[in-house]
């Protein structure tokens, strides 16, 4: 690409930070919160009229039978394409819609989208609406300056990635629009910093664990067998043996921050015993012996690590336990798996990337991968495409926290990165 060239992409995408800084604030303005997936299709019909408007074609695609669609609930995604003056690659970039819970500690309106000393804040500025405005900036100032390019842009807004990304890119995945023969190259605008290529992400498995007792009066629990109790000796023993393991356990991927360069644990969620009552009940619980307990625990592997040893370590865990508990019983549900996931270095779209990033903020990229999986994990497994990458404005550590924000000089040189990537690939 010429010097000329990438000056007029660079120039066209800054003229237009002020309409960059308007889409995002629209987008944050509509609150797609997942769960249980609300405003889908309102966030989606928003950038069709953009695109079509751009040029692009348009389709609107409900995945239906997905997890967690419903009349109440579907799950809208949006494909838009723009097509070059003759045949070649096509360069996609995807970006899912949804956001999580707002939480508490918010000092501004999670849905305001105010700009506040170069920031836009609101839940999802960051993950990743942010990123979705700087691509849309990004491929149309690339149509504006190079109509007669060949091959195909494509843009994407996409359901449930906060969820596991089963109604949106898996699905769509499955049905071939992530497939090799019509998407070249994927550039996912995740919240990983201007000047860093996310290469992949670790893998997870989530189970829940249930230990089982039984239920007698709380003034003779001699009679019973407390399953949290049970519980409480598995945690123990996960203390003493499993947490320091996994902490000693490194992988060679450049997983960021370097705290998630170790294997890990975290134990998401904890229930024993009757259930939580209504707010409204006032009266006081049943004296009761709890006769079940179940933990739902997060496994972040490493690409070193085999996810069938993984899961054996924590049965030899539960093993120990049960040899030293005479009535312990337990069962392991499985509820969700990815394997990590790793472009190379090589690849086409992550020399464009680096390229473009050097042009645009005068050094080298550092390369990453990242602690949490993203839908990288579904264009890799399931669309069968490996050229495939996370970049985009925002930092990561802001993700789902409160006044999650993006800063706006981040989102302009994002979009300038991603113009120069379409020019490069696209020649």
């Amino acid at each position: 690409m010429s010097p000329a060239l990438s000056d007029r992409l660079m120039a066209e995408v800054a003229a237009r930070r002020d309409d960059l800084v308007g889409l995002t604030r629209a987008l944050v303005r509509i609150p797609t919160l997942n769960p249980p997936g609300r405003h889908y299709r309102e966030i989606c019909e928003l950038l069709a009229g953009r695109l079509a408007a751009s040029g692009f074609r348009t389709t609107l695609i409900r995945a239906e039978g997905a997890p967690a669609d419903s009349a109440a609930h579907p799950r809208w995604n949006l494909i838009a394409r723009a097509e070059g003056a003759g045949p070649g690659p096509c360069v996609h970039f995807n970006g899912h819609h949804d956001v999580v819970e707002v939480g508490h500690g918010w000092t501004v309106d999670p849905f305001g989208g105010e700009v506040i000393d170069g920031r836009l804040y609101g839940r999802g500025a960051a993950d990743m609406k942010g990123g979705i405005a700087a691509s849309v900036i990004a491929a149309e100032a690339f149509l504006a300056v190079c109509p007669g390019f060949r091959g195909a842009v494509e843009v994407s807004a996409t359901a449930d990635e906060e969820s596991g990304g089963y109604g949106g890119v898996a699905w769509l995945a499955e049905r071939g629009w992530f497939a090799p023969e019509r998407v070249s190259h994927v550039i996912i605008p995740e919240p990983l910093d201007k000047d860093r290529i996310c290469l992949g992400h670790r893998g997870v498995w989530w189970a829940e664990i249930e230990t089982r007792g039984h239920i007698a009066h709380g003034s003779m629990p001699f009679l019973g067998d407390c399953a949290v109790r049970h519980m409480g000796a598995v945690l123990a023993e996960m203390e003493a043996t499993l947490f320091p393991l996994l902490a000693g356990r490194r992988t060679e991927m450049p997983v960021v921050p370097d705290g998630a360069r170790s294997a890990t644990l975290n134990l998401n969620a904890i229930h024993g015993g009757e259930p939580e009552q209504p707010p409204d009940y006032t009266g006081l619980p049943a004296p009761c012996v709890p006769d079940r307990c179940r933990i739902v625990i997060d496994r972040r592997f490493l690409i070193e690590e085999d996810l069938a040893a993984v899961k054996a370590e924590v049965t030899a865990l539960l093993e120990r336990v049960k040899a030293r508990r005479p009535s312990f019983a337990y069962e392991v549900r499985d509820l969700f798996e990815v394997h990590p996931v790793m472009a190379r270095r090589d690849a086409p779209v992550v020399r464009a990337t680096a390229r473009a990033i050097e042009r645009v903020l005068g050094r080298p990229p550092a390369y990453v991968a990242s602690p949490g999986t993203y839908d990288q994990k579904h264009i890799d497994r399931i669309g069968r495409l490996k050229d495939c990458i996370a970049y985009g404005p925002g930092v990561l550590t802001l993700a789902h926290q409160p006044d999650e924000w993006v800063g706006v000089e981040d989102m302009v040189q994002s979009a300038q990165v991603m113009a120069l990537v379409l020019a490069d690939l696209l020649g």
